[in-house]
C-alpha cells in the first residue's frame, strides 16, 4: 500500500508541475499579443494628440476627429484581445485536465506493463534475510557433483593396464583407509580418469587421515577438487574447508579468490567486489586467479552498484615471452634481472602507480633478493603514505617477497 501511495503522490506532483508551467506561460507578461501591442500604440497616440493640441499644432476640431478615429481603433483592438483571451481560457482548462490525466493514467499504465503489480514490498533487511536463508539451504557437495557430472570435461581414454592398476589401488585403499601414499595416488589418478567426485572423496579421506599434519597445500587441493567436481560451485562443505584455510592463511591468494566467489554466488556482489578488486590489484600478473577475476569482476562490480575499469596488464611483452623459450636457465635469469632493473630504474626516476611498485617488490622476492625487496617496499610506503589501498598492496607484496610466497 505504501508503494501505491508514493506512486500516486509522485504522479500528482509531476502533473502539478506541468500544469503550473502551462499557467505560468499564459500569465507571462513578457509575451505580448498583437492586439495588446496595438492598444498600447493607440493609447500613446491619444496622449500625442493631447500634446499637439496643447502646443497649438492641432485645432480643437481636428483633435476631436483624430481622437474619435483612435478610439474606434482602440475598441476594435480591445475586442480582438478579449476574444483571444476567452478562446485561450476555453482551451486552457481542457489542456490542464488532459495533462493531469495523461500523467497519472500513464504512470499506472506504464507500471502495469513493465512493473510487478501485486508484488509485495521487499525491504533491504528482508532481502538480505532471504539471501542468507538461500545460502544456508543451497545444494550440498554430493548433490552439486551429481548435477555437474555431465558438464565436466571428458577424461582421455585409459589403457586396460592402467584401469586394472586402478582397481587394485582402490581395493588396497579400501583395505587400508589410512594409507597416506595410497590415498595420494588414488586422488590424483581418479581425477586423471575424469572421476572427479571420486577424486574429491579420496582427497577428503587423505586430509582426514593426515589430521593435524595436513598441510595448507593438502587442504587447498581438496578445495580445488571440490569446486571443480561441482563445476565451479562452492558448496557449504567447500566453504567450511575454505574458512579453515583463511583462518590459518588469511592472505593466501587462492583462498581470497574462492572467498569472493562464494559471496558472488550467494547474491552478495557488494562483498565479493572489494575482495576481488584488492586481490587483482595486488597480485602478480601470472597469478592463476588473475585471468578469471579479470573476466568476471566488471559484472560483479556492476551488480554491486560500482563503476570499475580493469587495470592495465603490466608485464613482459609477447616478444619477450617468445624469446625466453629458447634461452638457457642462466640467460633467462639474466633477462629477468634486466627487466627488474629497468623497472626499478623507471620507478626511481619517473615514479609509477602502486601496482608497478608491488610488481617490482614481488619480482625481487622471486629472485631471492628479499632484503632489497624490503628496502623498495619502505621507499614505496613513503611515496604512497597517504594512500591506504596502495599501502595495503605494497605490504602484501613485501610479505610475499620476504616469506617466499
Amino acid at each position: 500500500m505504501t508503494f501505491w501511495f508514493l506512486t500516486a503522490a509522485i504522479a500528482i506532483c509531476v502533473a502539478l508541475i506541468l500544469v503550473s508551467a502551462v499557467r505560468a506561460a499564459r500569465a507571462d507578461e513578457s509575451v505580448v499579443s498583437a492586439a495588446e501591442s496595438d492598444i498600447a500604440v493607440y493609447k500613446d497616440q491619444l496622449s500625442e494628440v493631447d500634446r499637439d493640441l496643447a502646443r497649438g499644432v492641432l485645432s480643437e476640431a481636428d483633435a476631436d476627429s483624430v481622437r474619435t478615429e483612435i478610439a474606434r481603433r482602440l475598441l476594435e483592438a480591445d475586442k480582438r484581445r478579449s476574444g483571444k483571451s476567452s478562446a485561450s481560457d476555453g482551451l486552457a482548462l481542457p489542456a490542464i485536465g488532459l495533462i493531469g490525466t495523461a500523467v497519472i493514467a500513464g504512470t499506472f499504465a506504464l507500471y502495469n506493463w513493465i512493473g510487478a503489480p501485486g508484488y509485495g514490498d521487499l525491504p533491504m533487511k528482508e532481502r538480505l534475510a532471504t539471501l542468507e536463508t538461500m545460502r544456508a539451504n543451497r545444494p550440498a557437495q554430493t548433490q552439486a557433483e551429481s548435477e555437474a557430472r555431465s558438464a565436466l570435461p571428458a577424461a582421455p581414454e585409459a589403457s586396460e593396464d592402467f584401469l586394472s592398476l586402478m582397481e587394485r589401488l582402490r581395493a588396497a585403499v579400501s583395505a587400508r583407509p589410512d594409507d597416506i601414499e595410497g590415498l595420494t595416488l588414488l586422488a590424483q589418478n581418479e581425477a586423471r580418469l575424469g572421476r572427479y567426485a571420486e577424486a574429491r572423496a579420496a582427497q577428503e579421506q587423505l586430509v582426514a587421515a593426515k589430521g593435524a599434519d595436513a598441510t595448507l597445500s593438502d587442504r587447498l587441493t581438496l578445495l580445488d577438487t571440490m569446486v571443480f567436481a561441482a563445476a565451479g560451485y562452492v558448496s557449504p562443505e567447500a566453504e567450511t574447508v575454505l574458512n579453515g584455510i583463511l583462518a590459518d592463511a588469511p592472505d593466501m591468494g587462492a583462498a581470497q579468490y574462492y572467498f569472493g566467489l562464494v559471496e558472488a554466488q550467494n547474491g552478495r556482489p557488494d562483498r565479493a567486489f572489494p575482495v576481488w578488486r584488492r586481490l587483482l590489484e595486488q597480485s602478480p600478473p601470472d597469478a592463476p586467479w588473475v585471468p578469471v577475476i579479470r573476466s568476471e569482476i566488471e559484472a560483479v562490480a556492476a551488480a554491486a552498484g560500482a563503476r570499475y575499469e580493469l587495470p592495465e596488464l603490466r608485464g613482459p611483452t609477447a616478444a619477450d615471452v617468445a624469446a625466453a623459450q629458447d634461452m638457457s636457465p642462466e640467460e633467462r635469469q639474466e633477462m629477468i634481472q634486466s627487466m627488474v632493473a629497468g623497472l626499478g630504474e623507471r620507478l626511481a626516476t619517473e615514479g609509477g602507480p602502486p601496482e608497478d611498485w608491488a610488481r617490482l617488490i614481488s619480482a625481487l622476492g622471486v629472485l631471492g633478493q628479499a632484503e632489497r625487496a624490503s628496502a623498495i617496499a619502505a621507499e614505496a610506503e613513503t611515496v604512497f603514505s597517504n594512500d591506504r589501498d596502495a599501502l595495503d598492496m605494497i605490504e602484501a607484496a613485501r610479505r610475499r617477497a620476504v616469506n617466499g610466497q
